[in-house]
């Protein structure tokens, strides 16, 4: 049977070195199984890879951390219009724990996204996760919008890399402040900086 699990809305500022320390393990543990390049990002405790959230969703049980979901306000650009969202991200559960579904941790999230007024909520996911979100958006929850390329920055600069990658992802949309109709189209969306 497994332990319920309680969450905790906090934002950046209110977290403490040992909470940046247990959620980095977490995250360590969560996206270490997909490759070890996934987990390195995770090294010295850093608790985020590109862009910082600025609010997190983090669920507990007896286990310690159970979930999270990160969230980040940011203008995006989608063909030629300025758009603001909440770019949610850095999203895991607990291996033990899978199945808890992304659902939970936006519900939770969502009385927040309200709170800010952002005209949508934004992600990006992979392509091998489509079955899963689109039961989602069944419920009216959210929109798969796929046939677009995301270009972002890279987190760090290395002399190697172009500044920039163009991935083709899921692209994930919820209304909140405004219908989905209004969502714009276009086959590019610039994240103009790194993804959370």
């Amino acid at each position: 049977m497994r332990s319920q699990v309680q969450w905790r809305l906090c934002w950046e500022n209110e977290l403490q070195v040992a909470d940046h320390v247990e959620l980095a393990d977490f995250f360590r543990k969560t996206y270490g199984p997909t490759g070890a390049f996934n987990a390195e990002p995770f090294e010295g405790n850093r608790s985020w890879v590109g862009a910082r959230p600025e609010l997190r969703a983090i669920g507990y049980d007896s286990k310690g951390i159970a979930a999270h979901l990160g969230l980040l306000r940011r203008f995006i650009k989608v063909g030629a219009v300025d758009l603001l969202v909440a770019e949610l991200g850095l999203y895991g559960v607990r291996p033990d724990l899978e199945g808890l579904g992304i659902a939970r941790s936006i519900h939770v999230m969502s009385p927040v996204l309200h709170e800010l007024g952002v005209p949508f909520g934004f992600g990006t996911v992979r392509h091998a996760l489509r079955n899963h979100l689109e039961r989602f958006g069944r419920h009216g929850l959210m929109t798969v919008v796929s046939g677009v390329c995301v270009r972002s920055t890279h987190p760090q600069v290395h002399l190697h890399l172009s500044a920039t990658r163009v991935e083709d992802v899921l692209v994930v949309v919820m209304p909140i402040a405004r219908p989905m109709s209004e969502w714009p189209t276009s086959a590019i969306i610039d994240r103009n900086g790194p993804e959370l």
